[in-house]
């Protein structure tokens, strides 16, 4: 019996195929990417951490401004720990997901009492603070740092899954093969790597966008699997955004405004008239409790948290 003839060609690596994709990339890059001021050397450590809190769910034109005023209040870690965690909430204004304020006063002030003030280098140090997980550690390394980490938001996972994977949308949530890919894609120069980071963040950002991506500008649309193999449809649409109308979301920021601009702690009659519901709000205002954005008062009165 005769063996079967193996193939005469193998199946490139993902560290073969990211030869051809980093220099197209950082070069397209070096020439399109947008003037953001967390990009810019006077930004420093910082100034890079709170705009990785900041952009997490939020578009950047919603994020500029809030990011322009906290770091002209706040332009060092123990600014900010030095004042109450309400204040941070107040300051985060209408952002949205408040908690990312409370976490990011916290890591302040575990910056101001762990490291003298400095945000720390090393990574393990980065995911030792509070509200800081796998990928805004990678991310202030990579960015402030200059460092070598695989950095893995939304816009980047779409990039690889299409580039390299050949599917048009990554998995909802980031799997153990992404991450390994993510390795495997990444330059052995630090610099580089870094700069690889930022670039295909910002390839995914602008062109290999979840919708209407715009093929005829990427500077990989000759390397990409997806497009090489007709643009295959996935087998779901991408995620959708939540509805905002009518949900408890919607009720916390509306009770959250009132906080927000009071000066004094409010009373319960207040913020019984921003919602008509009771149960509902009710339920958003428990919720804003025990998530500790909301300190109850004696008397009926609530104000933000006071530490």
């Amino acid at each position: 019996m005769t063996a079967p003839t193996k193939p005469t060609h193998s199946i490139p690596s993902a560290a073969s195929a990211a030869a051809g994709l980093h220099a197209p990339v950082i070069d397209w890059f070096e020439e399109n990417a947008r003037d953001l001021p967390w990009r810019r050397a006077d930004a420093g450590p910082w100034g890079v951490m709170v705009s990785e809190f900041m952009l997490q769910q939020t578009p950047v034109n919603r994020v500029l401004p809030v990011y322009e005023q906290w770091l002209a209040r706040w332009p060092r870690p123990a600014d900010l720990a030095a004042e109450a965690p309400g204040e941070a909430v107040r300051a985060w204004g209408r952002l949205g997901y408040p908690r990312r304020a409370l976490r990011l006063h916290g890591a302040a002030v575990a910056i101001t009492e762990r490291h003298g003030g400095d945000v720390p280098m090393e990574h393990a140090q980065l995911l030792a603070l509070p509200g800081i997980g796998e990928y805004t550690a990678a991310a202030v390394a990579s960015f402030a740092y200059g460092q070598r980490h695989a950095v893995l938001d939304t816009n980047v996972r779409r990039v690889f899954a299409r580039a390299v994977t050949g599917v048009q949308y990554p998995p909802n949530a980031t799997t153990a093969a992404e991450r390994r890919l993510a390795r495997e894609l990444l330059p052995e120069d630090e610099r580089t790597a870094s700069r690889w980071a930022a670039a295909s963040m910002e390839l995914g950002a602008l062109i290999c966008t979840a919708k209407n991506e715009n093929c005829a500008r990427c500077p990989i649309s000759a390397l990409c699997a997806w497009r090489l193999a007709g643009k295959p449809a996935h087998e779901g649409p991408p995620r959708r955004g939540q509805t905002y109308a009518g949900t408890d979301r919607q009720v916390r920021g509306r009770l959250l405004a009132v906080l927000r601009e009071a000066v004094a702690p409010v009373p319960q009659a207040v913020l019984d008239r921003v919602w008509d519901e009771p149960v509902q709000r009710a339920r958003a205002l428990d919720g804003l409790v025990a998530d500790g954005l909301v300190e109850p008062m004696a008397g009926g009165l609530y104000r933000l948290p006071l530490g």
